[in-house]
């Protein structure tokens, strides 16, 4: 095998004859060093698994304890409002940008530039998340009468649900914003175990937690916000274990280049949330447990993409990033090469496998009663595993050259093909036409996406990105990373 150099330079080496195959004939400490391509998607394969089982724990759990699914039901529908806010204000910036920032500071070592950049996101994303869910808490029985067709006890059940999980996600800006942290540096252990155990808080506040003793029915919420402080405070620790330290305040220079960034990519995940809001709409207005046969159906189809396509492009995502910031085509697109065909050899079986097994998943979450309606629903999910996964790998390198407009674009025309079809197909097919809608929807995006990222590549290396420009005329000072690197 050629010198790779040590320490940071074996980060960037690729090696000229291995193969991914070769991998599984190395010692099992190889594949899984967090700072290879196929090391890191395994790493975060098997915690993406293990998140995914205790998922699946939890839907039990929930099922076995509310087994007339009216609780469930407005447990699952409560996260999308704070999820929609959550999603538009933060993750819009986290996705698309903060990785990209970070890598560029630490690609030149510059530690300290990485833990002013994190203190500053932080500091600004909490008093904006934290003043709009404030506002939402207050107003959120206005909103629910828009939002879900329930009534009763179900829909006061939804309100409270609903709060909470605004508690929830104010808790996850600083979860994820340390995740992107751990992403840059490439330390995926703790950055895939952590939801395990914010999952493993639902399914203790479920099983111990909602008795007429404690909370009752409030118990799995109780839970979650328990799971989520485990959460954030693990992804502290492991930040300023591997080097990383903040300040919290409100301004950095490269927020600047953030909010730029993150415009279009708020439109495009504001779409998917509304798509996931609108479809808890019609589940709510069908027969009682719609909600959570589509919500379950989703959920097994999501372990396959969540351990294949997701953990493949959250590995890929910090080395294309590096690959771009380094100016180095060549080696971007060996990671996206590798990752589509990996990704395509694993996604593929695994769908067909997993609409097999629809017998034994209903059977795992109490839904084999409603086996005839559950199969066909996770059929139809299954056919989009390929196309999402493909879509995680492709948003990310598009998010790697800084390019957010066109992933945004495609994004919402995904989410509009969704919520149409479904819109128009529901009174014919019921809770089919959510999948059906669902995975219309990514088939466009991949093929959208697909096309446009060639020119996208030529035009980011050769250019860079218009609003650095723009950004270099009204925020003078400080150097764009591309020309940091040209000068270095």
């Amino acid at each position: 095998m050629p010198n790779c150099g040590n320490g940071e330079e074996r980060h960037f080496c690729i090696s000229a004859y291995p193969r991914i195959l070769t991998v599984v004939r190395l010692p099992f400490r190889l594949p899984f060093q967090q700072h290879r391509l196929v090391g890191g998607a395994l790493v975060l394969a098997a915690t993406q698994f293990a998140a995914s089982i205790a998922g699946l724990v939890r839907d039990r759990t929930l099922t076995a304890t509310f087994p007339d699914l009216q609780v469930v039901d407005a447990y699952i529908a409560a996260f999308r409002p704070s999820d929609l806010l959550f999603q538009v204000t933060i993750m819009a910036g986290f996705s698309v940008a903060l990785v990209p920032l970070l890598a560029g500071h630490h690609g030149r070592g510059d530690s300290k530039e990485m833990g002013r950049l994190l203190g500053g996101v932080l500091g600004l994303a909490a008093c904006v998340f934290g003043a709009v869910a404030l506002v939402l808490a207050v107003f959120f029985p206005q909103v629910a009468r828009y939002s879900v067709q329930f009534t009763g006890e179900t829909f006061d059940l939804y309100v409270t649900f609903g709060r909470l999980a605004l508690l929830t996600n104010f808790l996850f800006v600083f979860g994820n914003a340390f995740g992107q942290y751990l992403i840059t540096v490439q330390r995926y252990w703790i950055y895939g175990l952590t939801p395990v155990l914010y999952t493993l808080g639902t399914i203790l506040g479920t099983m111990f937690l909602s008795g007429s003793e404690a909370f009752g029915p409030l118990g799995p919420m109780a839970g979650s916000v328990i799971g989520a402080v485990a959460y954030v405070l693990l992804r502290a620790i492991a930040v300023l274990k591997h080097g990383g330290f903040f300040r919290l305040g409100l301004w950095h220079p490269d927020l600047a280049e953030l909010g730029w960034l993150m415009l279009p990519r708020m439109l495009a995940l504001g779409a998917l949330q509304f798509q996931l809001l609108l479809f808890d709409a019609v589940a709510s207005g069908l027969s009682a447990g719609s909600v959570t046969i589509n919500a379950y159906a989703r959920n097994f189809q999501s372990v396959v993409v969540g351990v294949v396509g997701i953990a493949l492009a959250q590995s890929a995502f910090s080395l294309m990033s590096q690959s771009i910031a380094r100016r180095e085509e060549q080696r971007f697109w060996v990671y996206l090469r590798k990752g589509t065909f990996v990704m395509l050899g694993l996604t593929i079986p695994g769908a067909i496998v997993l609409t097999a097994l629809a017998p034994i998943a209903a059977r795992l979450v109490h839904l084999s009663d409603r086996l005839d309606v559950f199969w066909v629903c996770l059929g139809l999910y299954a056919v989009s595993i390929p196309f999402e996964s493909m879509n995680h790998l492709l948003l990310r390198a598009f998010y790697s050259l800084k390019s957010s407009v066109k992933p945004a674009v495609f994004s919402v025309c995904s989410g509009l093909i969704a919520v149409g079809a479904s819109w128009f197909l529901a009174p014919h097919y019921g809770v089919y036409a959510l999948a059906l809608g669902f995975s219309a929807g990514q088939v466009f995006q991949m093929i959208g996406l697909g096309l446009f990222l060639p020119s996208e590549v030529r035009t980011a290396l050769q250019t860079g990105p218009w609003f650095g420009k723009l950004i270099k005329k009204f925020v003078p000072g400080k150097p764009l990373p591309e020309e940091q690197t040209l000068e270095q």
